[in-house]
């Protein structure tokens, strides 16, 4: 599969560590802020109307009797699709879990898409380390490499929202619901109108309680992508899980956020959608 396994010009594992990001962005996607798209091709009878998603039509609907082992794919442009798995024998890339779709409809859908990310996850540290073995990492390059992916949540975590629950056992103050005053974060949190955190500030009196902010907002994920917080970046908070999300990633900006009252970020609006 072409798009799946990309171009081999990664050589280090910083470069192997950046495809592993990418990937798991796009994953994320799949099992959070695009879920209903998701779950639509994970369709076991896949009746699907053709016009809905044409970006994906090409080289998916092969006939209704080959939908039987679709697969999950993360592609390094943090992007993803649901896909038939490579014909190629052995594959060009180590092959995600087989048959996602089938188990769809048997499963409640929070246990369905949390062992999708389960199967997520082993597909992206097998396909990681087998570029690690293809490019020769020494016993030094793994083990950076591993550090680096093991400083991230998993995908499991992130869908599950088990991150966000260690997030705030490590750091209860950088909750949305916290009353600290001195936490731009809750400062943030009082004033849900503009869901924009206050810029870094100057003040000689700030230099400790900046520290101490930078320290509780490391540990604070994004619900969509599941990377930490940035004081340099936007985030909006949902009004309904009390998940933080960069505004890029849920395609909000603040200019816009000024003007909702309640925000409700894509996978709680699905969720009633479907209810």
């Amino acid at each position: 599969m072409e798009g799946a396994a990309g171009t081999y010009n990664s050589r280090t594992a910083e470069e192997v560590f950046r495809d592993f990001r990418g990937r798991r962005a796009g994953m994320i996607k799949a099992l959070t802020t695009e879920v209903d798209k998701f779950y639509q091709l994970c369709d076991p009878v896949f009746i699907l109307n053709a016009f809905a998603f044409p970006e994906i039509m090409d080289g998916v609907l092969r006939g209704k009797e080959e939908k039987e082992n679709l697969c999950l794919y993360g592609l390094p442009n943090e992007t993803w699709e649901v896909n038939l798995p490579a014909e190629e024998v052995p594959p060009e890339l180590p092959e995600p879990a087989l048959g996602i779709n089938f188990a769809r409809d048997g499963m409640d859908e929070k246990d369905w898409l949390s062992l999708v990310a389960v199967h997520s996850d082993a597909w992206l540290l097998a396909v990681a380390f087998y570029f690690g073995a293809r490019f020769g990492f020494d016993k030094e390059a793994r083990r950076r490499l591993f550090n680096m992916i093991n400083n991230l949540p998993t995908i499991y975590e992130v869908v599950t929202g088990t991150a966000k629950k260690q997030s705030k056992d490590k750091t209860p103050n950088s909750s949305s619901k916290s009353n600290k005053s001195s936490s731009k974060m809750s400062r943030q949190a009082e004033s849900k109108t503009l869901k924009i955190p206050p810029p870094k500030e100057d003040d000689e009196s700030g230099e400790e309680d900046e520290e101490e902010d930078d320290e509780e907002h490391g540990n604070t994920l994004c619900g969509a992508c599941g990377d930490n917080y940035a004081n340099d970046e936007f985030w909006i908070c949902c009004d309904v899980c009390e998940r933080w999300f960069h505004g890029k990633c849920v395609r909000i900006t603040p200019a816009r956020a000024e003007h909702i009252k309640q925000y409700k970020c894509p996978g709680c609006s699905n969720k009633r959608a479907r209810a």
